[in-house]
């Protein structure tokens, strides 16, 4: 599996034992581990310092992407902290999770990747590399599996932090971009609402921490879609190759009609699943799946309900954009002003 879904890298090929390229080709990932925490962090300082100041995380365009204004102001370094290692201890977890599946039924994968990215959360994900195939049904519906559930288990203690340390206002402040809280956060307002004093429905000021766990479940949900070769698309093909083939199609199509009606990065999504590295390779060893094993299907499809949300981001979608270009007149026409041209 590999983190976000988009940059998945499930490689098949003969190579030397994990054992032997590890000094080799630790420094790639340590040097990765390291860059991700600083642009993990830096984006970290911004929601702190916002937060610290009774505004929403994105407020401002100069809240988009403000690697320039953190390094101005590295004297508060250690403000992002709890947004970088909250999401860095999601992304971890949940390839690790993968891993240690992976050296349960001896296959040979690499550590975890962590990418950097100029993005609201400083980063594009995580991923492993296999360095074999998967031998069975069962080895891959237990790598698809463990990883989304260990990472949604640490997301979820601490989007619990993260709820108990936000701020409840009185008057919502002005905001940019809003993130849409998942059905996970709702549950959790519900239940921890009255002991951490959230009411809810009331505008919330998220603490950082918050955050950075609907960062992990947003990506923890796109690699839960049940296609291609995402977390989901590998436990979909562990139960039934034939019908992963005809869900892959389905949720190109629901993903295409989502961009339409709702977050137009749907398209991107998309997009991935044609991508001819998306196809999920064969599994030569049909042997029935144990029932213990089986449990954890459900369980993820559990994790994906609480984890998604159709539209992440509070924006306009493309069919509202179409909509209020329909309605807008320009200037000449209205009022019954004429220009003239000449």
């Amino acid at each position: 599996m590999a983190t976000p879904a988009m940059l998945q890298e499930n490689i098949l090929a003969n190579s030397v034992p994990l054992e032997e390229i590890a000094p080799r080709r630790l420094w790639i990932q340590a040097t990765l581990l390291l860059v991700t925490f600083f642009s993990t962090t830096m984006v970290g300082m911004r929601y702190m310092v916002n937060f610290q100041q009774g505004k929403f995380p994105i407020s401002s365009d100069a809240d988009v992407l403000p690697f320039r204004w953190a390094y101005a102001n590295l004297s508060h370094f250690a403000l992002g902290l709890p947004f970088s290692l909250t999401i860095l201890g999601i992304l971890l977890t949940h390839e690790f999770g993968h891993y240690f599946a992976c050296r349960q039924y001896g296959i040979r994968a690499s550590m975890p990747y962590l990418v950097p990215a100029p993005s609201l959360s400083g980063t594009a994900g995580a991923l492993i590399r296999l360095k074999t195939s998967v031998p069975s049904r069962s080895a891959l519906l237990a790598i698809g599996a463990v990883g989304p559930i260990a990472g949604f288990m640490v997301a979820v203690v601490m989007a619990s932090i993260g709820l108990a340390m936000s701020t409840q206002v009185a008057v919502e402040p002005v905001k940019l971009v809003t993130f849409q809280p998942p059905l996970l956060f709702k549950l959790l307002s519900a239940l921890l609402g009255p002991i951490v004093h959230v009411r809810l429905g009331a505008p919330l000021l998220w603490h950082p921490i918050l955050i950075a766990s609907w960062v992990g479940l947003l990506i923890t949900s796109l690699n839960l879609l049940p296609a291609g070769q995402l977390d989901g698309g590998h436990i979909l093909y562990a139960l039934s190759p034939r019908i992963h083939r005809v869900v892959t199609y389905l949720m190109m199509a629901l993903l295409v009609y989502l961009g339409i009606t709702h977050w137009p990065g749907w398209f991107l999504w998309a997009a991935v699943l044609c991508l001819p590295g998306m196809r999920h390779p064969p599994v030569h060893d049909t042997a029935p799946i144990s029932k213990g094993l089986l449990t954890l299907a459900p369980v993820t499809l559990v994790i994906l309900m609480l984890a998604a949300t159709p539209n992440p981001f509070t924006r306009p979608s493309l069919i509202d954009r179409i909509t209020h270009l329909r309605h807008y007149r320009p200037l000449h026409q209205m009022h019954g002003v004429n220009i003239d041209h000449h």
